[in-house]
C-alpha cells in the first residue's frame, strides 16, 4: 500500500469530467493512493458525487458572463487551487482546467489535461492550459497543434474510460421506471452551450424539439435530458432518473438525438444510434472519426433541420438498426486501446517522485 501522502488531485468542472475519471480514481484508490476531488457546481455534478468515499472539496458554481467575469473567476480559482495544492501536496493534478497547469508550474507538480477537443475549438484552454501542462491526453484523431509536443495520444475516446464493456455493464433494473415491456424510447439531450468555447454556437431550438417529439412519439416514449431550463410544453418530457444511471438509459434507448458532444459520443461508444445537431459538426476530430470511420453517430449542422428530420425518418424505418450498430460498436472496440489502463499506468509512472 502507498502512503496516504501520495495523493492525486482531480479537478472536476462538469458532470462529464467525473464520468471521465470515475473508474480511474476507483483503481487508483484500490492501489492505495489517496484521491482528492475538487468540484465546481455544474448541472448534476454534485449529485454524481454524493456518497462517494473520496475527500471532496465543493466550489461554488461559476457566476457572471463575459470576458472580465471569466478572468475574475479564473483568478479566484487559481488562489483556491494553490492553497489546496499546498495543503494536500498531490503527486499529480488532473482535469480539464487551465488552473491546474498554472499551479503545477508554480509548485513543481505534474499536471495532466484530459482533452478531446481540437485546439482550434478551445483556444482559451489550449493557449492558457495546454501550453503549461505536463501532458495533454487526447485521442490520436484530435489535433492540438501547436502543442502536439505535450500530447499523449491513444486509440480511443474519453468515453471508453468509463463505458468500455470492461468497466460498464448495462442494467435494465436501474432504469425499470423508464421502460414499459416491449416499448421503445428515445432520448433528447439539450446542452446549455454557455461555455466560453460555445459562444455563437446553436443547438436544438424549442421548435425543432417539438418537431422531433411529434415524429418520435408514435414509435415510443420521448425523454429529455437538459442542462438548460425547459419551456412548459417540454418540461413534461424531462427524464426523471438518478444521474448516475443515465448511461444505462442511453444504452437501451432506440435513438439518441442532441446538441451535446459528450452525450453523442457516449451513445456512439455504447452502440446506440446517435445524432448530434449543433454548430460543432465537422469541427471535432473524435466525433468525425466516430461518424466517418465507425458510422456510430451522425452530425447535422443547425442550418439544416430538414436533414435532421429526414435522418430520424431513415433510422426509424431501419428494422436492422440495433444489430447494425452493435456490429459497428464491436469493430470500434476491437481497434481501440484500454483507455482506463493507459491513463492509470501513465499517472502512476509520471507522478512527482
Amino acid at each position: 500500500m502507498k502512503q496516504a501522502s501520495e495523493t492525486f488531485l482531480f479537478y472536476l468542472g462538469h458532470p462529464a469530467h467525473y464520468h471521465n475519471v470515475s473508474v480511474v480514481i476507483q483503481q487508483l484508490s484500490e492501489k492505495g493512493y489517496k484521491v482528492v476531488l475538487v468540484a465546481r457546481g455544474k448541472d448534476v455534478l454534485f449529485d454524481l458525487l454524493k456518497d462517494l468515499s473520496y475527500e471532496i472539496i465543493y466550489l461554488n458554481p461559476k457566476k457572471g458572463t463575459g470576458k472580465l467575469s471569466l478572468i475574475a473567476t479564473v483568478i479566484k480559482r487559481e488562489f483556491v487551487l494553490f492553497k489546496l495544492a499546498l495543503k494536500y501536496q498531490p503527486k499529480m493534478m488532473i482535469g480539464t482546467d487551465i488552473v491546474i497547469t498554472h499551479v503545477g508550474k508554480w509548485l513543481g507538480i505534474p499536471s495532466v489535461i484530459l482533452n478531446e477537443d481540437d485546439a482550434k475549438e478551445v483556444p482559451f484552454l489550449a493557449k492558457l492550459g495546454f501550453k503549461y501542462a505536463s501532458a495533454v491526453f487526447s485521442p490520436n484523431c484530435c489535433d492540438i497543434s501547436p502543442y502536439n509536443s505535450k500530447k499523449v495520444g491513444y486509440k480511443g475516446y474519453h468515453e471508453l474510460a468509463y463505458l468500455h464493456p470492461n468497466y460498464f455493464t448495462p442494467d435494465k433494473e436501474k432504469i425499470k421506471d423508464l421502460i414499459s415491456e416491449g416499448e421503445a424510447y428515445f432520448i433528447l439531450r439539450f446542452a446549455e452551450l454557455t461555455a466560453h468555447h460555445d459562444e455563437g454556437k446553436k443547438g436544438i431550438t424549442n421548435d425543432v424539439a417539438m418537431q422531433l417529439i411529434e415524429k418520435l412519439s408514435p414509435f415510443g416514449r420521448v425523454y429529455i435530458s437538459s442542462e438548460r431550463k425547459l419551456e412548459t410544453q417540454l418540461e413534461r418530457y424531462r427524464i426523471k432518473i438518478n444521474p448516475k444511471n443515465i448511461h444505462h438509459a442511453i444504452y437501451y434507448a432506440q435513438i439518441y438525438i442532441g446538441d451535446s458532444q459528450t452525450m453523442a459520443a457516449e451513445a456512439a461508444v455504447l452502440g446506440t444510434p446517435s445524432i448530434r445537431f449543433n454548430d460543432f459538426v465537422g469541427k471535432l476530430g473524435y466525433l468525425e472519426e466516430l461518424e466517418h470511420k465507425y458510422q456510430l453517430t451522425y452530425g447535422i449542422p443547425t442550418q439544416n433541420s430538414t436533414k435532421l428530420l429526414e435522418k430520424v425518418d431513415e433510422l426509424l424505418g431501419d428494422s436492422n438498426l440495433s444489430a447494425t450498430f452493435k456490429k459497428r460498436r464491436e469493430k470500434m472496440l476491437e481497434e481501440c486501446d484500454d483507455v482506463t489502463k493507459l491513463w492509470v499506468n501513465y499517472f502512476i509512472a509520471n507522478k512527482k517522485k
